[in-house]
C-alpha cells in the first residue's frame, strides 16, 4: 500500500472517530456499586442504592443522561426511579456533571415484590438526549436479585398460635343460701317469727342436702350489734345473739337428723352494714355522713359524730339501725356439675341437654378436629347468638390451611361481638392473604387477647421490623418466630426456634435449609432441603430458583433435578 492511500485512510479514521467523539461511550460495571450486593425483599418491597460514577472526560457538556434501575426476570421487568444528569452547559434543575472531572453520584429505588422476581437481574439502562437527538446506551447489569426469604412470612404464619374464645363451664359452682334473724334494739332473744325464719332456713339446707348435684358445706352464723350505744354494750349484745342463734341452728338441724358443719362469729358494731345501707339510700345528708365514717375510725367518736347531725339521727334511728340488729344465716353449698364422660356422650347423641357452656367444653374433650367442628357447629345452630363457637370453627380452619372458611367464620363471629380474640384471628388470616393493613387494623383492636403479642410479631416481620419482631416473638417457637430471627441473622436463637418447634412441617425443614445455607453448613441445607420436599415437593421449584442456595447448585442437582 502506497504512502499517499495510507495517509487518506488515517484522514478518514480521523474524522469518523471525532464525529463520534460526541456521543458518550459504553460505561461499565465497574463504575457502579449496589447495596446489598444482592437485592432481597423487605417488607413486600425490593430497595435497592446505586452508587455510580461518570469518570472524567466522560460527560458530554451539552448531553442530558437519564440513569433508569430495571429489574428484569424471564418473561417480565419492573422498573424503578429514575435520576437524571445533565453537562455543564445544559441549562435545567438537574445535577451537572463536571466533564473533565466527572462526578459520584448515588440513587435509590424500590420495586414492589413479585414472586418472579426470585431470579433476576438489576439492570441501569441510560437514554442520553443532545439537542434534538436521543440516543440509548447499553443497559449494564449491576446486581443479582431477589432474596425473597421474608415473603416465606405467608407460608409461616399458617403456624401461628390463634386464640381460643374460652368456655365458662364450672364443673362446681359455689352457692349459697341467706336468711336473717332480726332482733328489737338491746335485745338477744329470738322472737317466735324469726324462729318460723330459722324453720324455714333450716327447710332449704334439708332440701339441698337431698337433691342429687347439690353438696352442702357449711352454714355461718354472723350476729351484729347496730353502732348506736357503747362499744361495752354492743360487744356483750352481738355476743348473746351469736350465741341463741347458734343454739337455735343446732337444735334445728339435730331435729332433722342433718350432720352439718355450723360456724358462728359476731361483730360487735356493723359499720360496714351501716355504710352500706347509707350508700343505698336516698337519706338526707348522706354525703355528710359518708364523710365522718371516712374521717373517724374510733367507733365511739363516729357514733358521737353522727348524733350530732341532729337533722338526720331520727331518720337513721327509724330506717336504717333496726336493720343492722340481726344474725345472717348463711348455707354454703355446691352445685356439681355433669362429668366429662356425660357432656362428651350429650355432645354426640344430645347436644340440646347441654347448655352453651357446657357445650364449649365439650369441645375441649377431644383432640380430633372433627370432632371439634362438629361440636362447634352444634353450638352455632343451637345458640346462634353466641359469638365464640363462630371463633373456634375459624381457628380450626385456619389451622387446616383453609383460610377463605377461616375468614367467613371470623366474620361470622365478628358480626355477634368485636372480641378481642376474634380481632386477632382475623389478623392472622389477612396477614396470610398479604394484607398487612387489614391485619393492622385489626390487631389495633385486639389489645387483650392471649396470643396478640406473637400476632405483633408475625405483622412485624410483614413490615421488615425485623429486630422488633424477634422481641414481640420472644420464646414462641413457631416458624414465623424462625423466620424473623434469621432475618434479624440471630442465627443461634434460630437454630433453638426450630429445634423446639413442636409439629416441625415442611417449612420448619426448609427454614432449616436457610439457616444452614447463611451459616455455610452445607450438611444443613442438604438435610433441611430432603426433608422438606418429603413432605412438600411443591417446595422444588421454590427451592431452584432461591437464591439463598445459589452457592450450592451443584451439591444440590440430585435433590432438585
Amino acid at each position: 500500500m502506497n504512502k499517499k492511500l495510507m495517509l487518506s485512510m488515517m484522514v478518514v479514521l480521523v474524522a469518523v472517530l471525532t464525529s463520534c467523539s460526541s456521543k458518550m461511550n459504553e460505561l461499565s460495571s465497574d463504575y457502579f456499586t449496589v447495596s446489598p450486593e444482592v437485592l432481597e425483599a423487605v417488607g413486600g418491597q425490593v430497595p435497592a442504592t446505586i452508587n455510580g460514577q461518570f469518570p472524567e472526560k466522560y460527560f458530554n457538556k451539552n448531553s442530558v443522561v437519564t440513569v433508569l434501575p430495571v429489574l428484569k426476570w424471564d418473561g417480565g421487568q419492573a422498573v424503578g426511579q429514575p435520576a437524571t444528569f445533565q453537562g455543564e452547559k445544559v441549562e435545567g434543575n438537574n445535577r451537572a456533571i463536571s466533564y473533565k472531572l466527572g462526578g459520584n453520584y448515588s440513587m435509590k429505588t424500590v420495586f414492589e415484590y413479585q414472586p418472579e422476581m426470585a431470579k433476576s437481574e438489576l439492570y441501569l439502562e441510560f437514554t442520553v438526549t443532545k439537542g434534538d437527538k436521543m440516543y440509548k446506551l447499553p443497559a449494564v447489569k449491576v446486581a443479582d436479585g431477589v432474596i425473597s426469604t421474608s415473603e416465606l412470612l405467608s407460608n409461616t404464619v399458617g403456624s401461628a398460635n390463634m386464640t381460643n374464645s374460652e368456655d365458662a363451664f364450672q364443673r362446681i359452682i359455689r352457692q349459697t343460701e341467706k336468711r336473717d334473724i332480726m332482733f328489737m334494739i338491746q335485745q338477744a332473744n329470738i322472737r317466735s317469727n324469726e324462729r318460723k325464719v330459722a324453720s324455714e332456713f333450716n327447710d332449704a339446707v334439708k332440701t339441698i342436702e337431698g337433691t342429687e348435684n347439690r353438696k352442702v358445706n357449711n352454714i355461718e352464723v354472723s350476729a351484729y350489734a347496730s353502732p348506736d350505744g357503747t362499744m361495752d354494750l354492743n360487744t356483750k349484745l352481738a355476743a348473746k345473739r351469736e350465741a341463741n342463734t347458734g343454739k337455735l341452728v343446732n337444735r334445728n338441724l339435730k331435729r332433722a337428723k342433718l350432720d352439718t358443719p355450723v360456724d358462728t362469729k359476731y361483730t360487735a358494731e356493723d359499720w360496714d352494714g351501716f355504710k352500706e345501707l347509707v350508700e343505698a339510700s336516698n337519706i338526707q345528708d348522706k354525703d355528710l355522713i359518708l364523710r365522718v365514717l371516712s374521717m373517724y375510725s374510733d367507733p365511739d367518736k363516729r357514733d358521737e359524730e353522727i348524733k350530732n347531725i341532729s337533722t338526720v339521727y331520727d331518720t337513721l334511728a327509724k330506717d336504717i339501725l333496726p336493720k343492722l340488729r340481726r344474725s345472717r344465716l348463711t348455707l354454703n353449698y355446691d352445685v356439681i356439675g355433669k362429668s366429662d364422660d356425660e357432656i362428651a356422650n350429650l355432645a354426640k347423641n344430645d347436644a340440646k341437654a347441654l347448655n352453651l357452656e357446657e357445650l364449649l367444653y365439650a369441645a375441649t374433650l377431644t383432640n380430633q378436629a372433627s370432632e371439634k367442628v362438629a361440636i362447634y357447629k352444634k353450638a352455632t345452630k343451637l345458640f346462634p347468638e353466641d359469638y365464640r363457637a363462630y371463633n373456634n370453627l375459624g381457628m380450626l380452619a385456619y389451622e387446616a390451611g383453609d383460610l377463605e372458611m377461616a375468614a367467613s367464620c371470623l366474620n361470622d363471629a365478628a358480626s355477634r361481638q368485636a372480641a378481642p380474640e376474634v380481632q386477632n384471628n382475623k389478623a392472622l388470616v389477612a396477614l396470610a392473604q398479604g394484607n398487612v393493613v387489614e391485619a393492622e387494623n385489626c390487631l389495633a383492636k385486639a389489645s387483650g387477647a392471649a396470643t396478640l403479642q406473637e400476632s405483633l410479631g408475625n405483622l412485624a416481620v410483614a413490615k421488615g421490623d425485623y429486630d422488633e419482631a424477634v422481641a414481640d416473638f420472644g420464646d414462641v417457637k413457631t416458624n414465623s418466630a424462625a423466620l424473623a430471627q434469621i432475618l434479624a441473622k440471630d442465627y443461634s436463637k434460630a437454630q433453638n426456634t426450630l429445634s423446639g418447634i413442636a409439629n416441625p412441617d415442611a417449612m420448619t425443614s426448609y427454614l432449616s435449609a436457610v439457616l444452614g445455607a447463611r451459616t455455610n453448613n452445607a450438611s444443613m441445607v442438604t438435610s433441611g432441603l430432603k426433608k422438606a420436599i418429603q413432605m412438600d415437593s411443591s417446595l422444588i421449584e421454590k427451592a431452584k430458583n432461591d437464591i439463598e442456595f445459589a452457592k450450592y447448585a451443584v451439591a444440590l442437582a440430585g435433590i432438585l433435578g
